[in-house]
């Protein structure tokens, strides 16, 4: 699976598990909604690590939470 559908579904997963919209998210993580709304709909297919850190913040959990599932630890390497 591409990476930046992996990104995608982790944060649709981590905003259904809370409860809250990626709206919502955006709020919670100062980050802006052109910025998410780009990953979210795949213009953005590489997000910078700084942009992701923030929607951790926003939800309270840390990088590694965001990273630590199945679908990213079973995905193809990037570099080849």
């Amino acid at each position: 699976m591409e990476e930046s559908k992996l990104i995608i579904d982790r944060i649709n997963a981590l905003c259904y598990e809370r409860g809250i919209t990626v709206g919502r998210l955006c709020t919670m993580s100062g980050a802006t909604g052109s910025t998410i709304n780009d990953i979210m709909n795949g213009v953005t297919k590489n997000p910078g690590v700084f942009t992701i850190k923030k929607l951790c913040d926003g939800l309270g959990i840390t990088l590694s939470e965001f990273f630590d599932t199945v679908e990213f630890k079973n995905s193809e390497p990037v570099v080849k």
